[in-house]
């Protein structure tokens, strides 16, 4: 039933599709552009109708037209293109059939190894077959392995005329890894009631609340002159940037928080005596909180302000995209049809906020309920990733439940 899926998935990470933050076009790559092309032709051999790629937004999407008479309302299965910022040229995965449960040696000559002291989730692996890189590049599952099972998943309800749905829309998105991807995402052209992103981790995950996000960008001015002559005269920017952070809570940050607790993230600085500059990230599941956080900061660069008699210290701020549980609890059938789907398989829901944001994020406030289903991947975003082929056959058999489920409580 899905023996196109592992091949497919091999296919499509050893293409190179890294996203670029630095750069102006749509999408930020052109390896993007190509990639979005071969998927618009393997989904015309599946037979899907209603192909196009958007030039505007760098969108594919395609139809699978509905096979029953009832009224269904139209579903939409969404995975992004784009891969991390790692090395993801010349990705090579390797196969590990029956996994032992010990240290995998990725790659011996650089002494890479994936080893269950270090991530103690490989336990949950032993028995089945995992998928890994070789310890040079990551791997791509994030989120290659989402487009692998939803096409698959086209392809199983097309070869199946038992299996009853109604329309179904696909859509492959460029650079949801620099957090763009979703701007221009084209809501009444794609037509569905509700979505779901295949863009989560382990076999289980649904989640329908994300963080509130923003960046804080904070600029300090200082003045620079000979430090033989600098008494009551140097002010230095990077001096003031230290005092800035110190001035946050130094518990509320990403290695010092789980679950619900938000954070502030330090994850850039440069600067030299004469100016500098500050990069931050904030988040929060709560929307007062997060409007919290930002205030704070904001507090924070008046207080060192009134200090040095100026305002040394300037802050712009940016929301990035917010908790779409706000959207999504207002009618949870998108979530309950996925819950159901899940337990029909004797998979357990794992239902929690995600610590980061999707696609659906933002999609979910622009019109389109859009939660997060898991694509069995782990260890994002490094020479670390790996996935189980068990994980994504059952994150396939979801996508074909949900569409069944749905056709079936049509009208």
């Amino acid at each position: 039933m899905y023996e196109n899926l592992v091949p497919r998935f091999i296919r499509y990470v050893k293409t190179e599709t890294r996203s670029d933050e630095n750069s102006t076009t749509i999408p930020s790559t052109q390896s993007q552009v190509a990639f979005a092309k071969t998927l618009m032709e393997e989904l015309k051999d599946l037979g899907l109708s209603d192909i196009a790629y958007n030039e505007a937004n760098g969108y594919v999407t395609a139809t699978l037209p509905s096979n029953t008479e009832k009224k269904v309302p139209t579903v939409g299965f969404i995975a992004h293109m784009d891969t991390a910022d790692f090395n993801a040229e010349n990705v090579n995965p390797q196969f590990h059939e029956n996994y032992n449960g010990t240290a995998i040696i990725l790659n011996e000559e650089q002494q890479v190894v994936l080893d269950p002291k270090d991530f103690p989730n490989l336990k949950n692996y032993v028995g089945q077959t995992l998928i890994t890189t070789d310890g040079t590049t990551l791997l791509g599952a994030d989120d290659k392995a989402g487009i692998a099972e939803i096409m698959t998943a086209m392809e199983v309800l097309i070869n199946d005329d038992s299996i009853e749905h109604g329309d179904i829309r696909v859509g492959f998105g460029p650079d949801e890894e620099i957090g763009i991807g979703a701007d221009r995402f084209d809501v009444p052209g794609f037509n569905a009631t509700f979505a779901y992103t295949m863009d989560g981790g382990p076999v289980g995950e649904l989640e329908f609340e994300s963080f509130n996000a923003a960046s804080a960008i904070v600029k300090i001015q200082g003045k620079n002159v000979h430090p033989g002559t600098a008494k009551n005269t140097m002010v230095n920017a990077v001096k003031i940037g230290m005092a800035f952070d110190a001035l946050l809570p130094q518990d509320e940050v990403p290695e010092k928080t789980d679950g619900r607790e938000g954070f502030y993230h330090l994850v850039g600085i440069t600067g030299e005596v004469d100016e500098a500059t500050l990069t931050y990230i904030i988040r929060d599941h709560d929307r007062e909180k997060f409007e919290a956080r930002k205030a704070f900061m904001l507090e924070q660069a008046a207080t060192l302000n009134k200090e040095y008699g100026s305002e040394r210290i300037t802050i712009e701020l940016n929301d990035s995209y917010y908790n779409m549980g706000e959207i999504i609890e207002k009618d949870m059938t998108v979530v309950d049809i996925a819950e159901e789907a899940m337990k029909n398989l004797s998979i357990e829901p794992i239902i929690e906020p995600i610590r980061g944001g999707t696609d659906g994020s933002k999609i979910s406030f622009m019109g389109l309920p859009t939660p997060n289903i898991f694509a069995g991947g782990e260890n994002f975003h490094g020479r670390y990733e790996f996935v189980a082929v068990e994980s994504m056959e059952k994150a396939t058999a979801v996508i074909v439940e949900i569409a069944r489920l749905n056709a079936l409580k049509g009208a």
